[in-house]
């Protein structure tokens, strides 16, 4: 049950990269988790797109702007291949979604939060990351 949050100054992305920018990192973070591409799992990835007016982000150097994509995921969820995987894939994405390039990628910070076990509820109960991890063996194998 994978979140991810990206905060960006109003205007920054492109309009293709705005109306694609969500839902490309929604799968990107499923693929790297290693969900299973079905139904359950896109619609427990959520993600939200926080444009900041302008003026409220700059640095000491400039007014460029900067993008921070934050990713909840339960701890555990992501071994360190995975983590480095996925700010990889997640700086491209964005920069790609801004129209920038390489020489932009320190723009793209990319924080990754692990929810302890216990500290995540959906549906009214807490959400174990073992149940999670049984249904998407399920689903890999066929089972729903």
């Amino acid at each position: 049950m994978p979140m991810i949050e990206l905060t960006a100054p109003a205007g920054s992305l492109t309009d293709a990269g705005r109306k694609s920018v969500q839902r490309d990192l929604a799968a990107l973070l499923l693929k790297w988790e290693g969900a299973p591409d079905n139904e359950f799992f896109r619609s427990v990835a959520w993600t939200y797109l926080h444009e900041l007016p302008a003026g409220a982000q700059t640095t000491a150097e400039d007014d460029a702007p900067r993008f921070r994509v934050d990713v909840r995921v339960p701890a555990g969820a992501l071994s360190d291949r995975r983590k480095a995987g996925l700010v990889r894939e997640a700086t491209a994405l964005v920069l790609d979604a801004a129209g920038l390039g390489e020489a932009d990628v320190m723009r793209v910070w990319v924080l990754i939060h692990e929810q302890a076990e216990g500290t995540w509820g959906a549906g009214g109960q807490i959400v174990r990351f073992a149940e999670l991890r049984e249904l998407a063996a399920k689903s890999a194998d066929g089972v729903s």
